[in-house]
């Protein structure tokens, strides 16, 4: 426990050699016990184990499991049954996981061809997906593996925020305490908790890891600048890849990033050749832009790979795309950064009247957190960073900040979020400009991790007793982490229906409204029969002819149109009916229409023959 604490208050670490007083060895002429060879590994490993468990790192990704679990309660309380936020998207993205993995061992080639919204093909890119959770998919199968999965994933998440703020603010120069802080606060951050059925969303651990990677392997932080000395080919190739990854969990954070980095290139690229001119030498060696030149390029191949299939789908269904009239009504005003989400614990009531007067609170409500802006005030001017930096990252807070509000921001936006949607390829998909709260509240935690590590740095001097100045030093920790704490719910999954197993596929479940679409694509995860049915923002055309040919199901035209593209099942779902256009369907008669029907376990099934 004191080594924990010694990290934790930034004081340095002991090694066993320090930890331990030595031994005196034994007097002259006295025999030395002669040690086994076996048990020499023995002991070498043991050393190496207790090394390793008590190195920062471990210590941080301990922390960050520890704060993941306790955050997201009670995520892991049943995770096979219920699932955080609503059971509107994340059933969807449980079965985006679900089917990237089975898409991997299946038929990898046929990864966008989805086993829903048959028969149209490139189906699983008809919105944002989970892709880089691939891996996760491999494990278990079924419906109550996908919840399972789904819930380790949204709790792991935050775990990887954290230890990815806490790896970029060590790399940048901050103490161990501010490097905590600044990890709590962007992931358990107050305006996260209205994102809690967006996992797309939260998933944004890679931004700040690879960040922290790539400095490290340019020899960079805030603190000391650049240093040569310390250039890590290796590192910087971690940092493309992990880069490269953070973007296959979705684009609403990833494209951010993509642009990011590319502006980050040609600052450097600028820098590299201002010093050439000035100095005559390179201040990258050639490993160096070997590495980015690899990572690049791998970085690079990952994003046009994917833009190349959301820009299929687009080709396919015109109406997929989206205007800027969607970045209007989403845009957030000025208010709605002080103004915190329902399911924050400690501010969520108080901040009710304040959230009705926001026209879509779950996007508006930004609240980085109270603790968090007071000490990235505080770090503007007292700070272990340089001034030129806390200057630039106080400008990071103000253009990031000033572009959430989208068409909010002086002149609607133009220059702007507009703006950009207008000029960078794939940014008018984005339609939601309060989701760069990302990047204002990294920006904001690496401030308050500047003056948080001044402090440590100055305790010494300060004449304060050290419990005293201990305290004070951990207790915007303890506030950060107060304001992390949620009162997500966490409803429980509808239990799929006898029904739809026993039917041959391709099937078409009723009704077909949008209500039930994400249970329905999630059910479709034990076996993936083919399904018509999906939900996403759009309807494409087929989708909405199947929904209004069969309004009069059963009937002649109906079922020859259901035959003719392919459907063989129709399971209907009689509790779900009531106030759709298939309201009654079981009462209708099917004498004569050369079909048949069977009731199993209170749904029915027809089969089309």
């Amino acid at each position: 426990m004191q080594a924990i604490r010694r990290r934790l208050l930034g004081a340095p670490s002991v090694g066993p050699e320090q930890a331990e007083p030595e031994q005196s060895g034994p007097e002259q002429g006295e025999s030395q016990p002669r040690s086994r060879p076996g048990q020499e590994r023995l002991a070498g490993t043991f050393r190496v184990a207790s090394r390793l468990l008590r190195h920062e790192w471990t210590l941080a990704a301990v922390a960050g499991l520890a704060f993941a679990v306790l955050l997201t309660w009670p995520t892991l309380k049943q995770p096979w049954t219920t699932i955080p936020g609503d059971i509107g998207d994340p059933p969807l993205q449980a079965w985006q996981v679900a089917w990237a993995g089975h898409a991997l061992v299946t038929d990898p080639l046929n990864l966008w061809h989805s086993n829903t919204f048959f028969p149209n093909l490139y189906t699983y890119a008809y919105t944002d997906v989970v892709l880089g959770y691939a891996p996760a998919g491999l494990l278990g199968h079924g419906v109550a593996a996908a919840i399972f999965r789904y819930n380790i994933l949204y709790v792991l998440a935050h775990a990887l925020a954290f230890v990815g703020a806490y790896a970029l603010v060590r790399q940048l120069g901050g103490i161990r305490t501010a490097a905590a802080v600044a990890g709590v606060a962007w992931a358990f951050a107050p305006w996260r908790l209205a994102h809690s059925g967006h996992l797309n969303i939260l998933s944004i651990g890679g931004v700040a890891l690879c960040l922290a990677m790539l400095a490290r392997g340019h020899g960079w932080s805030l603190r000391d600048g650049h240093r040569p000395a310390l250039h890590r080919p290796g590192w910087v190739v971690a940092g493309w890849l992990v880069a490269a990854w953070q973007v296959t969990l979705g684009l609403a954070i990833g494209l951010p990033l993509a642009y990011f980095l590319a502006g980050t290139v040609l600052v450097v690229l600028v820098a590299v050749g201002w010093a050439r001119w000035r100095t005559g030498a390179w201040v990258l060696g050639r490993r160096v832009v070997l590495a980015n030149l690899l990572g690049g390029a791998v970085f690079s191949g990952v994003c046009i790979w994917l833009g190349t299939a959301f820009l299929r789908v687009v080709e396919l269904h015109p109406e997929a795309r989206r205007d800027l009239s969607w970045t209007e009504m989403f845009s957030p005003p000025l208010r709605g950064y002080f103004v915190a989400p329902a399911d924050s614990w400690l501010w969520g009531e108080h901040f009710a009247a304040a959230r009705a007067q926001l026209s879509w609170p779950p996007e508006m409500a930004l609240l980085p957190g109270v603790t968090l802006i007071v000490l990235a005030v505080a770090g503007l001017s007292y700070s272990t960073f340089r001034v030129r930096h806390r200057v630039l990252l106080g400008l990071g807070v103000l253009v990031s900040g000033a572009l959430g509000l989208g068409s909010n921001l002086v002149g609607q936006g133009d220059p702007g979020y507009l703006t950009l949607s207008r000029l960078l390829p794939g940014w008018d998909a984005l339609r939601t400009p309060g989701r760069l709260m990302v990047w204002t509240s990294l920006l904001l935690a690496i401030l308050a991790a500047g003056a948080i590590s001044e402090f440590g740095r100055n305790r010494p001097k300060l004449g304060w007793p050290k419990s005293v100045s201990a305290v004070a030093l951990l207790l915007p920790l303890l506030l950060v982490t107060v304001e992390g704490v949620n009162r997500t719910p966490h409803p429980t999954v509808p239990t799929a229906p006898p029904a739809l197993r026993a039917a041959t596929e391709p099937i078409l479940v009723l009704p077909s409204n949008g209500v039930a679409e994400s249970d329905i694509m999630l059910w479709s995860t034990d076996g993936f029969p083919r399904v018509a049915n999906g939900s996403v923002t759009f309807l494409p055309a087929a989708q909405q002819q199947i929904r209004a040919v069969t309004t009069t199901f059963p009937d002649p035209g109906s079922i020859a149109f259901l035959r003719q593209i392919g459907i063989r099942s129709v399971v209907v779902l009689p509790d779900r009916l009531a106030g759709t256009p298939w309201d009654g369907l079981p009462t209708r008669p099917v004498d004569g229409l050369g079909i048949t029907r069977e009731e199993i376990a209170g749904a029915w099934v027809y089969r089309l023959g």
